[in-house]
């Protein structure tokens, strides 16, 4: 029997139930072809018959009747079926679901087919792409309706927590709670009154471009949260961009071209998974709302009054964590305010820069207590104040600043050391160091540029201006390219590519700090020179991650750094301690040690009555090691031979030794630049 002669046949069985084949009536429930009975149910209500079409489209094929029957299913029955369906059955298309589509009806096209002999005559025929889409959704939801129904909840329910966490979350890991997530935003309460009241076109555009702002808003957040954690700030979204290609390079540095590719995709990936994951969370919400406008606009109306209530009455889980919340408006007020800071800093910035107060000041007035002195300036990586005193790292870091100043003792060597508030944290080293030495607070790459495209006196150029010193600079963490040589003053640098080094780095770190002073050594001090030397030196062992950590190795075996290979081969990865705050403490104070030794050690084995060393550290290590909300502080001391020169700064009220105390003061850092040219001899002349 073809698929159309079963198809026409069903709507007739209440007029000649006596002609119906038994085989047609078996695969309707009927067991007996003279029970009408059964059949009364299917032609009373049109809407049972689409699946009765569906079993017959499914079974036909199955019964195999003689084409013989066809004539059977067309008699006169026709014009008396039920009256809705009757100009149907008149219509042409009865005789063309008899053509010889009956061969066919067993081979898979019937189901193209279908549309075309729709037997419920209520609805146009559909598109088959369309249908079968819908079918095979519906029949899912039909045949597992309550695993559809938790399936939808749990995707509104998953929506709605991304929107909210995403309106609520901090921009600092250590506020992470569950008060700060279940309190009432604002914004999301207006949002979804603008999504019910729009037509479905505006809402959803509406709706697609919230969810992307959202999702920015979202990635600012978490770059927040980074940058807090490294640099004790939070991201400046108009500066701090190009510092991505020096955390690209620092990660190449700490696990290898492949590691550093797999975290910056990963991150490109997340990036893109956030922007998706907002925006189709809004659109589904907004939906819903519009599906049910009268639910939602109670919904709306409640929490609005809940949230003006607890607003009014000033109403908190905890202090500084109120239920009626403006997080997102606050944060996007913060955001553009900062932005404004920044572009006006700018100008303010380079007025401020050129105003130097040693500017004019003759060569012959410059320095005058220092002449005839081997001057050392060195900057030991993320040296700072947490190291001295945080109880995890300070035992032995506070053993190794008391035995190296016991060795500067007995060489005849006295200290005197203070404490300075870094304009950096956790990183950026190089503004810590322009801070330093030009007198300026440079707290951001903007102000850096500023300030290094200018002619500011640095503290080595006050030294190369009265031409009684040869300046030179020690830097093995320069890897390429560094204009700023002749802002600082700097007649001939070494970097890490001409102080001879052939053995492994340590991470990030191009060479041990005790081979890169003694490569200084070997290549400038020891050289016989007509002038003192004004030498700046920056050490970069103790840079994180702090693994592996060299050794100090007996001096005559330093040779070019290949003694090194197997101390870096068993010393710890960074993958081991990376994650680990007491591990990361712990590995970071053995550094500090290890830089202040090979750099004491040095002093005493090479310096003589003449040398001068300011050593201090650039910036204190990340907020995971110095701790949530530490102090920038940095130790600074000055050590020298003569007690001439430690005399000039007894008005400092510095601690004596390498140690500062607790109440020993503490200055901005730009200030020593000052204080240094004054205490020295050096006229100030605007």
């Amino acid at each position: 029997m073809s698929f159309n002669t079963s198809s026409r046949q069903l709507p007739k069985t209440d007029e000649a139930p006596e002609d119906m084949p038994s085989q047609e009536a078996t695969p309707l429930d009927a067991p007996e072809p003279k029970a009408p009975e059964a059949k009364a149910p299917e032609t009373e209500t049109p809407e049972a018959e689409t699946p009765e079409t569906g079993t017959a489209e499914t079974e036909t094929p199955q019964t195999e009747e003689p084409d013989a029957e066809a004539p059977d299913a067309e008699t006169p029955e026709a014009p008396d079926a039920e009256a809705p369906d009757a100009p149907d059955a008149e219509t042409p298309e009865a005789p063309d679901a008899e053509v010889p589509e009956a061969p066919d009806a067993e081979v898979p096209e019937q189901a193209a087919a279908a549309p075309e002999t729709d037997v419920d005559g209520d609805t146009p025929a559909a598109a088959p792409r369309p249908r079968r889409w819908r079918r095979v959704l519906g029949g899912w939801r039909e045949k597992y309706p309550v695993a559809a129904r938790v399936l939808a909840w749990a995707t509104t329910a998953v929506a709605l927590a991304v929107v909210v966490v995403a309106l609520l979350m901090p921009t600092q890991a250590d506020k992470f709670r569950v008060a700060a997530f279940v309190r009432l935003p604002v914004e999301a309460i207006f949002g979804a009154a603008l999504l019910i009241v729009l037509p479905r076109k505006p809402r959803i555009a509406v709706a697609v471009f919230a969810g992307l702002g959202l999702g920015a808003l979202t990635v600012v957040n978490f770059l927040d949260i980074g940058f807090n954690e490294y640099l004790g700030r939070g991201f400046n979204v108009v500066l701090d961009w190009s510092l991505f290609s020096d955390a690209q390079g620092y990660l190449q540095d700490t696990f290898g071209k492949g590691g550093a590719l797999g975290i910056a995709a990963l991150a490109v990936t997340l990036v893109i998974a956030v922007l998706a994951l907002t925006t189709m969370s809004v659109i589904r919400l907004g939906n819903l709302a519009a599906r049910n406008t009268e639910t939602a606009t109670r919904t709306t109306l409640v929490l609005a009054i809940a949230w003006v209530t607890c607003a009014a009455l000033g109403v908190q889980y905890a202090a500084g964590i109120p239920i009626a919340s403006e997080h997102t408006m606050q944060a996007l007020q913060f955001k553009a305010e900062q932005v404004r800071r920044t572009l006006r800093d700018e100008a303010e910035f380079a007025k401020i820069a050129k105003k130097d107060d040693f500017a004019d000041t003759p060569p012959d007035q410059l320095l005058t207590g220092l002449r005839g002195k081997d001057m050392m300036i060195t900057f030991i990586e993320s040296y700072g104040r947490s190291a001295i005193e945080d109880p995890v790292m300070a035992p032995g870091v506070d053993a190794t600043l008391t035995a190296e100043n016991e060795k500067l003792t007995q060489a005849g060597f006295a200290a005197k050391s203070g404490w300075l508030t870094s304009a950096t944290y956790g990183g950026s080293s190089w503004l810590g160091h322009s801070t330093f030495m030009s007198g300026l607070w440079i707290s951001n790459q903007q102000r850096y540029r500023t300030v290094t495209a200018g002619e500011r006196l640095t503290l080595p150029g006050a030294f190369k201006k009265t031409g009684a010193w040869d300046t030179v600079g020690v830097m093995p963490g320069i890897q390429k390219a560094w204009p700023e040589q002749k802002f600082y003053g700097i007649d001939k640098l070494y970097d890490s590519h001409n102080l001879g080094y052939k053995g492994p780095k340590f991470s990030w770190s191009t060479m041990p700090d005790q081979y890169a002073l003694t490569a200084f050594e070997r290549l400038v001090h020891s050289k016989k020179h007509d002038k003192p030397l004004m030498s700046t030196i920056i050490l970069t062992s103790s840079h994180q991650p702090w693994a592996p950590i060299p050794k100090l190795v007996p001096q005559d075996q330093v040779g070019d750094g290949s003694i090194y290979d197997a101390i870096e081969k068993a010393g710890k990865k960074p993958a081991d301690i990376i994650t680990d705050s007491t591990k990361s403490k712990q590995e970071y104070g053995k550094s500090i040690q290890y830089s202040v030794s090979s750099l004491i050690n040095y002093l005493v084995k090479y310096g003589n009555k003449n040398t001068v060393l300011i050593f201090l550290g650039d910036h204190q290590p990340i907020a995971r090691v110095s701790g949530n909300h530490a102090s920038r502080d940095v130790p600074v001391s000055i050590v020298a031979k003569d007690p001439k020169v430690l005399d000039k700064i007894a008005d400092w009220n510095w601690a004596d030794g390498l140690q500062p105390k607790q109440d020993t003061p503490v200055w901005k850092m730009n200030a020593f630049r000052d204080r240094f040219l004054t205490a020295y001899g050096s006229t100030p002349a605007p």
